[in-house]
């Protein structure tokens, strides 16, 4: 099942349930895909999908840390169970070890492509393949400082 058809029948339950929080997330996210399509009239695949919900769940970590920073507890836990919610649908993320052995392989790779060890002006590049290679199973903040400790080292 694709993951769009799982997310729909995900808010049918939830709305069988009257799960409103839930519910509501769940809406926020199928929005955000409509929105999507409805701009660039294409139809979403996984990969798409996967792309908006690291997108909300990004947005969704920042409120979290603005409404800590200025001590508004009943936003952050809202922000939090939206979180959760979003994050069910992510698949399992890879652990520090596992995205930095995957990090040196794209450097090795790009090593030996360039005939050049890669440095800190390769980091776009870098970047770019990482994306493709490890979309929706790493966080791409942790992504971004294992390509720097690479590129440093």
């Amino acid at each position: 099942m694709a993951l769009k058809d799982q997310i729909t029948e995900d808010m049918k339950t939830a709305m069988r349930a009257k799960d409103s929080a839930r519910l509501g997330t769940i809406r926020l996210l199928l929005s955000a895909c409509k929105q999507k399509e409805v701009d660039e009239r294409v139809t979403l695949d996984d990969a798409a999908v996967l792309a908006i919900i690291e997108k909300l769940v990004k947005q969704r970590k920042d409120s979290i840390a603005a409404f800590t920073t200025a001590q508004r507890q009943d936003l952050v836990d809202k922000e939090g169970a939206e979180l959760a919610v979003l994050e069910g649908y992510l698949p399992q993320r890879l652990g520090a070890e596992q995205v930095q052995a995957e990090i040196r392989a794209i450097v090795d790779s790009l090593a030996t492509e360039l005939g050049r060890k890669p440095a800190a002006s390769d980091m776009g590049r870098v970047m770019g393949l990482a994306k493709t290679r490890l979309a929706g199973q790493a966080d791409m903040g942790q992504v971004s400082a294992a390509v720097k400790a690479a590129l440093a080292g």
